[in-house]
């Protein structure tokens, strides 16, 4: 009996060794040599450049250069973006008027920060 048990014991640790993952190291040096890195913002920024403007095109480049504390540019970009439209999200009123705060604009923030709360209060009336 102990003969038997000391058998299956060695074939359960055997079992379990021999079903491991194998370790094993891929090369992606090669790989990624392949591909090309294309930074998108500066393509956009040159796109803006050239006189396409488009909301969208607007968005991207605000919030991208929001979000890398590029608060001057991101002023420029929601400047046009304001320009073309007042359909926006609140967010974009925040980030604008934070934007416009930091450039020195405190006047055109405070403004864009009350018609922001006229907004949010006609939204609230229209849900009721």
């Amino acid at each position: 009996m102990k003969k038997k048990l000391a058998v299956l014991v060695f074939l359960i640790l055997f079992s379990f060794s021999s079903s491991a993952q194998n370790e094993k190291n891929y090369v992606t040096d090669k790989i990624s040599d392949k591909y090309a890195y294309v930074d998108v913002i500066k393509t956009y920024e040159r796109v803006a450049a050239k006189g396409y403007k488009s909301i969208d095109l607007f968005q991207k480049l605000g919030n991208s250069s929001y979000s890398n504390s590029k608060l001057d540019k991101a002023a420029v970009w929601y400047g046009e973006l304001f320009a073309m439209t007042s359909d926006l999200e609140p967010l974009y009123y925040y980030r604008y008027a934070e934007s416009l705060r930091f450039i020195g604009q405190n006047e055109k923030a405070d403004a864009l920060i009350d018609k922001l709360k006229r907004k949010s209060k006609a939204l609230a009336k229209n849900k009721v």
